[in-house]
């Protein structure tokens, strides 16, 4: 198999409901995903997939969904207030931890836009900070 990446930054706030700790809170990150496709052959020009169109499909997607917006779980109470008072709350449908972020940007996004493709998004890491980052891989 042949691997193509690219990363994308954006911002977004989120809360990890029922964390122990200071993630309990309303916080944000500065993030640095990596989208990691796989392709079994090359295009006629070389390339696993041009990397603009990981750019159009996978970096503009976080860019418009989640970039400067608050990530917050469907089950989160804090969810069911900050919706009608916030147009910039995604409802999610997972507990907003980078693992969680990861694995649907694979399962769920990547399928679903790159359909058509000759390749699949094989696998996501996410730089919550600098010292801390989590993949998902198929």
């Amino acid at each position: 198999m042949l691997q193509a990446e690219r990363f994308h930054d954006i911002s977004c706030g989120h809360r990890v409901y029922g964390h122990e700790g200071k993630c309990k809170n309303l916080h944000g990150h500065n993030y640095r995903i990596h989208f990691v496709c796989e392709g079994a052959s090359l295009d006629d020009l070389g390339r696993v997939i041009d990397f603009g169109v990981i750019k159009t499909l996978l970096c503009n997607w976080v860019e418009d969904h989640w970039d400067h917006r608050m990530l917050l779980w469907a089950e989160d109470p804090f969810y069911a207030y900050l919706r009608d008072i916030d147009a910039s709350v995604v409802r999610v449908p997972f507990n907003p931890t980078a693992e969680n972020m990861a694995q649907w940007l694979v399962t769920v996004l990547g399928p679903d836009v790159l359909e058509g493709t000759k390749v699949r998004l094989t696998e996501v890491r996410i730089e919550e900070t600098r010292k801390c980052n989590v993949t998902y891989r198929l």
